[in-house]
């Protein structure tokens, strides 16, 4: 479904991923976690192209882009593959002068030059699915992080991509309203949804992930099922790290 090959990305003079290689089945949750500057984010985002990758492949199906020096990528292929990928941010970005319905519509109308009776059909069972029904003509300002959340869950579903990419969905979250997204995206999980998340969050992580990356310093550490990597880590660096995120959930629950 997904394959990232040997893939590098620099800012500048500083390599942030270092030879990265994964492969994603279809239907499959896979949950990048590491510390903070380790690159789980700059790889999710390089899933889907917002951030063009060094030199490496990448593959969502049957597309396959490759990246180099030298070799540039025309901005029709960026977008194809973009296509296939919805995104899930950590800060919602949200249209603050649309409401929740007309924010799921957005890329229906805009994009995919849906009819408006079309896409509103489309954007309220989508809401119906997060449990959002109720606050279809409700403004974003006027909705709670949780609730704001799941309408841009409902946005990147709309056009229907192969695989959700959630980029710390619950990282802005009190610990109440970040269990309405994970409750969310499990519902999604157990309907087959593709999706690669990057988060710390370990109750996020180890109730909907099948397969984890542990990413340090730009590397893959470790890799392996849910329960493997949270409950018999073979890494003396993944042990540290879950050790970690164990006592902060612990801490965040008190």
């Amino acid at each position: 479904m997904i394959g990232l090959g040997d893939i590098e990305k620099r800012f500048g003079d500083n390599l942030v991923l270092k030879g990265v290689s994964v492969a994603i089945a279809e239907g499959s949750v896979t949950a990048l976690v590491g510390p903070s500057g380790g690159g789980k984010s700059t790889l999710l985002r390089c899933i889907n192209l917002l951030e063009l990758p060094t030199s490496g492949t990448v593959r969502i199906g049957e597309d396959t882009l490759a990246f180099g020096p030298g070799h540039k990528v025309a901005t029709r292929d960026i977008q194809r593959l973009r296509r296939q990928t919805g995104m899930v941010f950590q800060n919602f970005q949200l249209f603050p002068h649309r409401t929740a319905v007309e924010n799921v519509m957005e890329s229906l109308t805009v994009v995919l030059k849906w009819p408006q009776a079309r896409a509103r059909e489309r954007a309220m069972s989508l809401l119906e699915k997060v449990g959002m029904a109720h606050k279809a003509d409700a403004w974003p300002a006027t909705l709670s992080g949780g609730q704001q959340q799941r309408v841009a869950i409902a946005r990147a579903l709309a056009p229907s991509p192969k695989v959700l990419l959630c980029d710390e969905p619950t990282s802005a979250l009190d610990p109440e309203l970040a269990q309405e997204v994970v409750d969310v995206l499990g519902k999604l999980a157990s309907e087959g949804t593709t999706m690669v998340m990057a988060t710390h969050d370990l109750r996020l992580a180890s109730k909907i992930a099948r397969e984890v990356v542990f990413l340090d310093a730009g590397v893959v550490v470790e890799t392996g099922t849910a329960e493997q990597v949270f409950g018999n880590p073979q890494r003396e660096r993944t042990k540290r790290f879950i050790a970690t995120l164990r006592q902060e959930a612990a801490e965040a629950e008190k």
